[in-house]
């Protein structure tokens, strides 16, 4: 009896290990075309009650199913049945039977499953306390934030939200500072993100995370603020809170208070996008060492609609916390958010965490998003790719040890675990005062292989690449790289592959991860690196793919496609002469910039000739999304008036001025017009539905056979029970003499088939041609 208690209990254990990797809610996300009162139809029909738009200006709307448990282990049957079976569906997210259904009203639907977002933080206790403890404004650790205060830039106007568990309000160093309009409860649907208070989990994440950026100074309460003139929201815990920016308006979202799903971080990201300048993120999936996750269907979209058409075009800043997984082995490059090229990932050097008990990588995004803060002040009219150039230039080594420094291509030095270095804020807002925006990006996609590859200990590719010479694509200074791979592997964790640049500079993809014992590889998964930012991308690549761990390990390389992100000009040799920032436009009583101006027309506002008048501020040139109007003399002050929503660029007013296209959009040269924004996702989703589909196999095939073992074992039990003593010793016998000869059987058949496996894969031959033609796009 004790034995078949443990054997129902072990399988009992493992089926719910299986499927509860998967947390199915109450909520829809649906794709939908028509009108207000089609909309309202369909919901209706189905039951739903529609809670609003995701995007405001798209058609994803989220709805919720008050008839559906808010928390289960599977799908909801019925309900996804009847918007596939519906006919006026066209596909839907996890299933594959459903592509050729008439295009209609419901394009694409998926119930929200949970998903597990972990905030990056250290678990140090604090020891020192207050201000002249602060590790990043100590001689030690100093990021020159007090050179940006002396030059007067303080963060005034910029927006910074902080993703995170909620925000107390009221706190009184943050409370001053507290922005309702770019706040929001994603988990209780509340426009107030106040944090929960729990005595066993404690929700300070976010507060804290707050306060590094921006709470208030001076008034005797917590630390020495850097945003003490800024809006913000707080917590309530007497912890020692540390800020960067005392001007920034920095509210909060709470989406990790709950059950997150892709229906959240998407509406998260996105946000009040005309109103928020950055968003701060310090958290992410579990970095154990073995997973592979990144943003689903919505997120990814929400990521191509903040830069395309966050702050007035010139696009949302991300902030992402990176690197809390060091101590499990694991790698950047396997997280999907860190990786994103529309991403600036920050981490910290744990060895200097010695403040409070809100340290580390947690720590690491909202000091860097304060510190951009003062950087979007001093120049305005930078876009989510200028900011990232500055980053790049404006960091140092300073004293961060570790053996891998090495110079890349263009002189530049970068490090695996440190990137560029230290971030400077006194040099950012100098370089920032000075930057002329960047020509559009381009975007350069290579398949590289034509067949499949085997792979064994190690794999050694080589290309001739042009970077889409003579096309409108050429690329001639690189910002991301991403090698987009598909291969199968027998132990993912043994693989270490590794990218090399024409002008030599080596890019770790990926390394190796022991505690990754999959055998799932990588579907079309996009390895991304910026270390050879502005080298010429022209000449040989070299890609390697290596096995760390036994000789036994087998896989296909079956795709590699180099997807190469920069522009056409030639950024190594920009000259940075003089400030594009030149003046105020508009002063208060105190000597300071008054808030953006929502009306070009106001004669009184003018700017010194030749300056143009962009807001509040006068700049040499205008920045992208905006073009130029001069006066009709030189005595009328020019404006920077703003494009069509289409262009890009643009010498006009109309959808058919347009000089340049924003991301996912093509320009007709003829027409000067820009196609509208085809956003490239694939509602079917490679990676996240299909591991639910793979788990919910793997549970029936291996969870099945369990069950049945636990049944016929206490079939037998009973019936040696029920039989007397003497018939249930001979049947004993029995069937130990019975299982001692099948065994003998099974091992040898078992001996037989891996001797001729071993045999077998002896004589298989090694590929190692190299196809001569690429197709470039």
């Amino acid at each position: 009896m004790r034995y078949l208690y443990i054997s129902c209990s072990l399988c009992m254990v493992y089926m719910c290990t299986i499927y509860a990797e998967v947390i199915y809610t109450n909520s829809w996300a649906l794709y939908l075309s028509g009108t207000p009162e089609q909309i309202n139809k369909i919901a209706k029909k189905h039951g739903f009650h529609i809670l609003g738009k995701i995007f405001p200006d798209g058609n994803y709307y989220h709805m919720e199913q008050p008839g559906v448990a808010k928390q289960s282990l599977q799908a909801h049957y019925l309900h996804n049945l009847r918007l596939k079976m519906d006919p006026k569906s066209q596909y839907c997210s996890y299933c594959d039977e459903c592509n050729d259904l008439p295009v209609s009203q419901v394009l694409w639907f998926a119930q929200q499953s949970g998903r597990i977002r972990n905030r990056r933080h250290s678990f140090t206790a604090p020891t020192d306390p207050f201000f002249n403890q602060q590790w990043y404004l100590s001689e030690a650790f100093d990021q020159n934030v007090v050179a940006a205060w002396a030059r007067g830039y303080t963060g005034k106007g910029v927006v910074v939200s902080i993703l995170d568990d909620g925000l107390e309000t009221s706190h009184p160093d943050l409370a001053e500072n507290y922005d309702p309009l770019a706040s929001y409860d994603m988990n209780d649907n509340d426009p107030i993100p106040d944090t929960q208070y729990s005595l066993t989990r404690p929700k300070r994440h976010g507060t804290r995370c707050a306060g590094v950026v921006a709470a208030v100074a001076n008034n005797g309460v917590c630390g020495v603020g850097v945003a003490y003139q800024a809006k913000i929201g707080g917590n309530n815990y007497p912890a020692l809170i540390f800020t960067l920016a005392f001007a920034v308006f920095c509210p909060g979202v709470r989406m990790l208070d709950g059950q997150v799903t892709d229906l959240i971080e998407a509406m998260s990201l996105n946000l009040n996008q005309q109103h928020i300048d950055i968003y701060s993120s310090s958290w992410g999936p579990e970095d154990l060492g073995r997973n592979l996750e990144g943003p689903n269907t919505l997120a990814q979209e929400a990521f191509i609609r903040g830069i395309s058409n966050g702050r007035g075009g010139l696009g949302s800043i991300y902030v992402w916390a990176s690197g809390n997984g060091g101590a499990s082995f694991d790698n950047c490059n396997c997280d999907g958010y860190t990786n994103s090229i529309y991403t600036l990932s920050v981490t910290t050097d744990l060895h200097q965490s010695c403040t409070s008990d809100h340290t580390g990588t947690s720590a690491s995004a909202p000091l860097a998003a304060g510190i951009i803060a003062l950087a979007l002040e001093a120049n305005p009219t930078l876009t989510w790719r200028d900011v990232q150039h500055l980053v790049v230039r404006a960091s140092r080594l300073a004293d961060l040890q570790t053996q891998d420094w090495r110079t890349n291509g263009v002189g530049r030095p970068v490090s695996h675990y440190y990137g560029y270095g230290l971030l400077d804020a006194g040099r950012l807002v100098d370089l920032a005062s000075k930057w002329k925006a960047v020509k559009p990006q381009k975007k350069c996609t290579i398949d590289l292989i034509t067949r499949a590859f085997e792979l064994r200990m190690k794999l050694t590719l080589r290309w001739n690449v042009t970077a889409c010479h003579g096309t409108r694509n050429w690329i001639r200074s690189l910002e991301h790289i991403q090698a987009r791979l598909t291969l199968t592997y027998s132990r993912r964790g043994d693989l270490s592959i590794t990218l090399i640049s024409p002008k030599k500079t080596i890019s770790n993809l990926l390394t190796t991860r022991p505690y990754d014992k999959t055998s799932a590889g990588f579907s079309d998964w996009a390895f991304m690196s910026t270390h050879c930012w502005d080298e010429d991308p022209s000449g040989y690549w070299v890609l390697q793919i290596e096995n760390n761990g036994d000789s036994t390990n087998r896989g296909i390389l079956l795709k590699f496609q180099l997807e190469l992100h920069g522009t056409d000009e030639r950024m190594i040799g920009r000259r940075i002469e003089r400030a594009v920032v030149q003046q105020c436009a508009v002063r208060n009583s105190d000597g300071g910039c008054e808030g953006r101006l929502q009306h070009y027309s106001f004669p009184e506002f003018k700017c010194i000739y030749p300056l143009y008048v962009f807001e509040n501020i006068c700049l040499m040139y205008c920045p992208p999304h905006y073009y130029e109007l001069n006066g009709n003399s030189t005595r009328s002050y020019r404006r920077c008036l703003p494009c069509h929503r289409n262009c890009h660029t643009c010498f006009g007013k109309q959808d058919t001025n347009c000089l340049d296209c924003p991301p996912y959009s093509t320009l007709d040269s003829r027409r000067s017009t820009c196609s509208p924004h085809v956003y490239p996702w694939d509602h079917r989703g490679k990676v996240t539905n299909g591991m639910d589909r793979t788990a919910a196999v793997l549970g029936i095939l291996m969870g099945g056979p369990l069950v049945i073992l636990c049944v016929m074992w206490a079939i037998a039990w009973m019936s040696r029970a029920c039989l007397p003593r003497g018939a249930a010793r001979n049947q004993v016998d029995i069937s130990t003499r019975h299982s001692s000869e099948e065994s003998r059987d099974v091992e040898m058949v078992v001996f037989s088939i891996t001797e001729s496996q071993t045999e077998n894969s002896e004589s298989t031959s090694t590929f190692t041609n190299i196809p001569n033609t690429s197709r470039e796009t």
